[in-house]
């Protein structure tokens, strides 16, 4: 199947094909330089032993395959039983009140990027000297990467969240019927255009909390006047008090096209005037394997990067092996104070950036640049998420760095690369939804288009940036130079699989309340309502959805896998995936080093016999 062709979530022929895909896809762009020719070293990865080239059976990239479940004991073994599952209808649902599926192959996506990782980590772990590997990953295991920092928020003992309780999506609505997104990282700008519109300071202030907690909380319960005033002014209007501010506000519309021809990250290689011909050191080469059983132990990155993105980034290339080095500056990272927290410390934070090491400098000094180099010059890979521009005004752009270190892979991660021109809008989660369009791709047709409060191009812009450093590793075990990789949120948007248009779903695509819970039906019994009926109406004559309340959830869950339908609960309490016994090998709990439970590694290497 062609990666670009439509999938429609659960109704694939193999309930993993989406991934596998993706999977293809990305290490098919992997395995070549940017000018797309093939390298002839470097087969394409199969999913099957060794690769046959020019008639000589030559040892092929390690074997890697995508499984459903994965080490999770449900029969959650697609797209919505999985979401349903692990927790994710339940963060998408949270602005709405109730559980909602993600309409778009979300999880494959990220699935299919976590099996690209594996498979190129363990290529670039067989280059260096370690033994050839198998790898396996599973959409449930993709699924809970992406609930990683609400399952932590959701497992932390004391204070939580510190935004208002309530529901409420962020999107607003026009006077001329218009719906639009708006974007601020400054509350000062927020300040000034609700202002202008009319809105009093006390009153808009009272909506910045709510506002800028969204990505932790998936809700906005804003105050009703805020949403009184868009729809007192036309979209022009609005448009205008934004420009005057600062503030970026963009039409969230029906069409759920990515964007065309933007491909998920670029390798450039390092310019022979930069590095040796300038006399730098000759840098690391990462090519001996180093201690540890991991794919990339022995090599060494260096992170300036905040808020998800980049850190989910570092994270993974942490989980993989690497010793990461975070930059941060003096007294730490603002959002290490972002309850909830534990030992002192934010456990969203720490999610994302436990394991790692920390080096303190301010980047506004010369002093804290020439850390920054120094630290540098003994790493394989830097990686950031600075605004535009930031890295050349430092001095720390790629070229600089790699006059002291020319092996090195240098990451900049953004929200729109050069898509949107020169003056991209603030290039956070939500706008790169609606721009990328899954604002409309996520929901189904009988909802709104507005974005996922859950962060789920920030999460999967971080796989794909990880995924780039994997590439550009990978070439300089070729070129033994270094190169700049980038890639953006709006291009990780354009990886998810959606349909041409927004999709219809049935009373049965989503989750079914009983007496005491939700159920989800899996793929294989959605495809077969009058199977479905049969077993619930089986005790008397009833609607299904009456039926169905008057049981348990389990024993539901019971009589439909007894008649080959396949269910699973609707999670909704995160916290207890911790103490779930069906979840015990894919959930690591809270414990005295680590207070908070968070996912395992979603990947397992095995040597490869062959």
């Amino acid at each position: 199947m062609n990666p670009t062709e439509t999938i429609l979530p659960g109704r694939t022929p193999a309930t993993t094909h989406a991934a596998e895909s993706v999977a293809e896809a990305l290490l098919g762009r992997t395995l070549r330089p940017s000018s797309g020719t093939p390298r002839p070293a470097l087969p394409p990865a199969r999913r099957g032993g060794a690769v046959t080239a020019g008639g000589a059976r030559q040892a092929g990239p390690p074997v890697w395959s995508v499984d459903g479940a994965g080490p999770v004991e449900l029969d959650a073994d697609d797209e919505q039983a999985v979401q349903a599952a692990c927790g994710l209808m339940e963060v998408h649902g949270r602005a709405t009140g109730a559980p909602e599926p993600l309409v778009a192959d979300y999880v494959s996506t990220v699935t299919g990027v976590l099996a690209a990782q594996g498979a190129t980590a363990a290529l670039l772990a067989a280059r260096r000297g370690h033994p050839r590997a198998r790898v396996r990953t599973s959409l449930a295991q993709g699924a809970l990467l992406a609930v990683t920092q609400y399952l932590a928020a959701a497992t932390a003992e004391g204070p939580q969240d510190p935004a208002p309780g309530g529901t409420g999506l962020a999107t607003l609505t026009t006077a001329d019927g218009v719906l639009i997104e708006i974007e601020t990282l400054d509350p000062l700008a927020w300040s000034g255009f609700w202002q202008r519109l009319g809105v009093r300071a006390r009153t808009a202030g009272r909506g910045w909390l709510p506002f800028q907690q969204r990505f932790a909380t998936a809700a906005c319960p804003l105050p009703a006047e805020l949403r009184a005033a868009v729809r007192a002014h036309g979209l022009r209007a609005v448009r205008q008090a934004g420009e005057a501010h600062g503030v970026s506000v963009a039409e969230a519309g029906e069409a759920t096209a990515a964007p065309r021809d933007l491909a998920p990250w670029t390798v450039e290689p390092a310019r022979p005037s930069d590095g040796l011909s300038r006399g730098a050191p000759p840098g690391r080469s990462g090519t001996a394997a180093g201690a540890g059983p991991l794919p990339l132990s022995g090599l060494r990155v260096v992170e300036s990067a905040r808020r998800v993105q980049g850190p989910m980034a570092g994270h993974v290339l942490r989980l993989l092996g690497a010793d990461v080095v975070r930059v941060e500056p003096p007294g730490g990272d603002p959002m290490r104070g972002l309850p909830p927290l534990a030992g002192g410390c934010s456990v969203r934070f720490s999610a994302l950036n436990h394991g790692k090491r920390v080096a303190e400098a301010d980047l506004t000094t010369r002093r804290g640049r020439d850390t920054v180099r120094e630290l540098v010059s003994r790493a394989d890979v830097f990686l950031h998420n600075w605004a535009p521009g930031k890295a050349r005004t430092l001095g720390l752009d790629a070229g600089d760095l790699h006059a002291v270190a020319p092996r090195l892979v240098y990451a900049s991660a953004s929200g729109f690369g050069a898509a949107l021109g020169p003056t991209p809008p603030t290039g956070t989660d939500y706008l790169a939804q609606v721009h990328g369009g899954l604002a409309a791709a996520l929901r189904p047709v009988d909802r709104p288009p507005a974005p996922s409060l859950m962060t789920v191009t920030d999460v999967l812009g971080g796989l794909v940036l990880a995924q780039a450093v994997l590439a550009g590793l990978l070439a300089r075990e070729e070129t033994r130079r270094g190169c700049r990789v980038a890639s953006s949120l709006l291009s990780a948007a354009a990886l998810v699989p959606r349909p041409p248009r927004r999709v219809r779903l049935t009373p049965l695509d989503r989750p079914l309340p009983t007496a005491d819970g939700l159920l989800h039906l899996g793929a294989e019994a959605r495809r077969q309502p009058g199977e479905v009926a049969r077993a619930v109406l089986a005790a008397g004559p009833a609607s299904v959805a009456g039926r169905l309340r008057t049981g348990g959830t389990e024993e539901w869950l019971a009589g439909l896998r007894e008649a080959g339908l396949p269910a699973v609960r609707v999670r909704t309490d995160l916290a207890a995936l911790a103490t779930d016994p069906a979840f015990g090998r894919a959930v690591l709990p809270p414990d005295e080093r680590v207070p908070y439970a968070r996912p395992a590694s979603p990947w397992t290497f095995e040597e490869d016999g062959r």
